[in-house]
């Protein structure tokens, strides 16, 4: 530790680095000749590689190539070029030190002040459908090392990783060379890229190594597969595919956030690779989204696309105060189904967010434009519905993408790691498999009712319940500490439209005492998961009422 500490004794300030000399190899050829002009007019010495010392050539420039200055041709298909001590000594070199300086001059090494370097295009070779060996091949090597040397050297070195950082480093260069303040900046996007590129070749791993090792083992022998189950269990294998030993997640920032949740608290918003959700929504109009914006539309959109026909969904606090849908053949669906969504509960819709599945369209618009929104998403808007929504000043205009997909896994933070699951969809909804426990067999429009609801009901917060008539819903009671709580929540939304509704609850009921106040207020059917121990009070009480009653055998809580 002495040693050490006398060496840093010996650091000399270092804050604007002129630059002599630099090393430059990219596979991104943006920007390239602009930056190459630059150097040369000041004078710096380039240093480079393969194409990029032909593009600086070709545009008129001297260029030096590595294997000049290693004294070993780059090699084995150009798999080793810069992987050589005369490089990496030239830009490890802490030049505060004296000591560093003098051993760089024993070996007769230059230093480098500027190191210019992106990697080779792994991420665009696998979405171009390319074959694992060819994957493979853009793996780079010397390149994440050349960056990730340059960057623990930024007290001594520039590294630019970014064609859209070439502006900022051709005018320090101009301007007598980089100062520690950029060059600190420039080293943490470049610890940024190299970490985000190795997250891109571990997520390609684990998603390609199974089956690749499926296919392998079956070429050994049907036998050491059946050795293999037998061993760990298909189970267990069809959880590794699914749950990969290791999570790679990777995102981009896209935007900070005025606050989070709350006005202290500071949010921003990233963009996960490959992602077609709410996150990637073009804003059209209004002010900026918040992170309370994002949430609730998030949860809208997740309601409303959870059906096929024209959907809307209004949310406040993450939870539904209004989901409804239209017969598609009827004039302007979408409309109808935002009128009806809006009736459910005008009061809390107050202030919503609102999420349709389809084109928003002037009759739809003109209902909104009356009511005090805050978002309002969609897959599109028809011209006249933009032009009269964005005449209001403060209400966002959000426009998702055309493929618009949840993803097959969802994530939530806890504290000192991550739960995963796999995504809650509608998508194998089998409504012939519900068992019918009490009543009557119900006509085809309490059915869709029933089915309407079951689906709705998956976006409350548990405890959910759910009251419907004709495709709409009429009262909601979500996020209760017990479902006796939501069934009088629900009921005393729905008031007078509770007589005739179908209910929905999204796990079942414990004890009779919940189904028994929807059964006072009037309504007609009910869906429920079943699966209580006290289920034969349950189906007793809706007996005795004459009420039909169906279990589905699945529950969907939210929370």
């Amino acid at each position: 530790m002495s040693g050490h500490t006398n060496a840093r004794s010996l650091y000399r300030d270092r804050d604007v680095i002129p630059v002599q000399r630099a090393l430059i190899s990219v596979s991104d050829k943006n920007g390239l000749v602009e930056l190459a002009d630059a150097l040369a007019a000041a004078g710096v010495e380039m240093v480079s590689t393969g194409s990029t010392a032909a593009t600086i050539r070709a545009a008129g420039h001297d260029v030096t190539d590595v294997a000049a200055v290693t004294g070993f041709p780059e090699s084995l298909d150009g798999r080793v070029k810069t992987l050589h001590p005369s490089v990496h000594a030239g830009i490890l070199a802490d030049l505060r030190l004296e000591a560093h300086e003098n051993q760089l001059a024993d070996l007769s090494i230059a230093a480098f002040q500027l190191v210019v370097v992106n990697l080779y295009p792994f991420v665009e070779t696998v979405e171009s459908g390319a074959e694992p060996a060819d994957v493979i091949e853009q793996i780079d090597i010397g390149g994440p090392a050349l960056v990730r040397a340059s960057a623990k050297n930024h007290p001594n070195v520039a590294i630019v990783v970014d064609p859209e950082n070439y502006p900022e480093i051709i005018t320090a260069v101009a301007a007598g060379g980089s100062t520690l303040r950029l060059r600190q900046k420039l080293a943490s996007l470049a610890f940024e890229h190299t970490a985000n590129y190795d997250l891109s070749v571990s997520a390609w791993f684990t998603e390609n190594v199974y089956d690749q090792w499926e296919d392998d083992t079956e070429a050994l022998g049907e036998e050491i597969l059946d050795a293999f189950d037998a061993i760990v269990g298909a189970d267990e294998d069809e959880a590794d595919a699914l749950f990969p030993a290791t999570l790679a997640i990777e995102a981009t920032r896209s935007a900070v956030l005025r606050y989070g949740e709350n006005s202290h608290q500071a949010a921003a918003l990233y963009l996960g690779e490959g992602g077609q959700g709410i996150a990637q929504a073009t804003q059209l109009h209004g002010k900026e989204m918040s992170y309370n914006n994002y949430v609730d539309a998030d949860a809208a959109v997740r309601a409303a696309f959870d059906f096929a026909e024209p959907a809307v969904a209004i949310i406040k606090h993450a939870n539904p105060c209004g989901i409804a849908v239209a017969n598609p053949k009827a004039p302007d669906a979408i409309a109808s189904a935002h009128h009806r969504a809006h009736d459910c509960d005008p009061v809390s819709a107050f202030g919503g967010v609102i999420a349709a599945n389809r084109v928003v369209t002037l009759g739809m618009a003109e209902t909104v434009s009356q009511i005090f929104t805050e978002v309002l998403v969609a897959p599109g808007f028809e011209p006249a519905a933009f032009e009269l929504l964005s005449a209001k000043k403060n209400i966002r205009l959000l426009e998702l993408p055309s493929d618009y997909r949840r993803s097959s896994l969802e994530l939530r933070q806890i504290s000192g790691g991550l739960l995963v699951q796999e995504t809650d969809t509608f998508d194998a909804l089998d409504t012939d498999e519900w068992r019918l426990v009490s009543g009557p067999e119900v006509d085809a429009a309490t059915r869709a009712d029933l089915e309407f609801a079951w689906k709705a009901c998956r976006a409350v917060k548990s405890n959910a319940i759910l009251l419907a008539h004709a495709g709409a819903s009429v009262g909601v009671g979500m996020g209760q500490v017990n479902r006796v709580d939501s069934c009088h929540l629900a009921v005393s939304r729905a008031g007078d439209r509770a007589e005739g509704a179908v209910a929905a609850s999204d796990a079942f009921f414990p004890f009779a005492d919940g189904l028994e106040v929807l059964l006072e207020a009037g309504v007609t059917a009910v869906v429920q998961p079943g699966g209580s121990v006290r289920d034969e009070e349950v189906i007793a009480a809706a007996t005795a009422a004459g009420v039909s009653m169906y279990f589905t055998g699945e529950r969907h809580f939210f929370h």
